[in-house]
């Protein structure tokens, strides 16, 4: 039993590759974006006022992928074995992954939020927005201030 239990810790490396595989086309989205986005910038020679949120979209998705890397990486680090990266890109221990969740999770939301900001239609909707925007980013940084494991 103590083997089986020991081996089980390999099949983690399905979820390394099943984000991997989510990685790349993430990287793929964002290469997309990036293109429409430069063709939209050529079209309209800079004047479109929609530029500017299609260079955050393009910003946002490289971050959703980049994310989605680190937690790929973590995952091997924390199952598997040791990987020579750079040490903010690793996680060793739930807890840092969590963190690690916590604080991208912030990073999307207010992206998300700045794109909302610069479509601005209805104020109303936009301070409700802003106000959950802030208290779920309060808390998942408070998680992580808080959650932290000596």
């Amino acid at each position: 039993m103590k083997t089986i239990l020991e081996k089980s810790r390999y099949l983690a490396i399905i979820g390394v590759i099943s984000l991997l595989i989510a990685a790349l086309a993430a990287f793929a989205w964002g290469t997309l974006k990036t293109i429409n986005a430069a063709l939209l910038v050529i079209q309209s020679m800079g004047r479109d006022a929609g530029i500017t949120i299609e260079l955050i979209e393009v910003v946002d998705s490289f971050l959703i992928a980049t994310a989605i890397l680190i937690f790929a990486a973590s995952l091997y680090e924390l199952f598997i074995g040791e990987l020579n990266l750079p040490e903010w890109m690793l996680a060793h221990n739930l807890y840092d992954l969590k963190g690690k969740l916590s604080s991208m999770i912030v990073l999307v939301m207010s992206v998300k939020f700045l794109e909302k900001l610069l479509e601005l239609k209805d104020a109303q909707a936009l301070l409700q927005t802003g106000i959950a925007t802030a208290l779920v980013s309060a808390m998942l940084i408070a998680f992580g201030y808080f959650g932290k494991k000596d």
